[in-house]
């Protein structure tokens, strides 16, 4: 089942930058606020500092599915933004979801441990 949308628009990465709070760790910076609808948006940055398009692309994907698979556990009402850093380059799946889960936590929006 699917609760969440992307984030598409710069305009609404802005607002999130802007009026958001924001927590990292070592792979990933998560920026969240509060969008009173019934579903989550995500959006997912990643610089070109971190590598070509081919690295950005797949940290993306990486991000987004360890996302899908913990979404049911998410609050929702919320955008959400995941920077990723430098660090995440050489992230394995589980890495990466592991960093999303704990920042999920620790700004109260993941229900469950995953």
């Amino acid at each position: 089942m699917k609760f969440s949308e992307s984030l598409k628009k710069n305009a609404d990465f802005q607002r999130v930058y802007r009026q958001g709070t924001s927590i990292a760790n070592k792979y990933l910076v998560m920026y969240k606020l509060e969008n009173h609808l019934e579903k989550n948006r995500i959006g997912i940055s990643v610089s070109k500092k971190v590598g070509n398009s081919v690295v950005r692309h797949h940290l993306c994907r990486l991000v987004r599915e360890s996302y899908r698979l913990g979404e049911e556990y998410f609050s929702k009402g919320f955008d959400v933004v995941v920077i990723c850093r430098i660090a995440a380059k050489n992230c394995s799946q589980k890495e990466i979801a592991d960093a999303l889960y704990q920042l999920g936590r620790r700004h109260h929006i993941l229900e469950q441990k995953v």
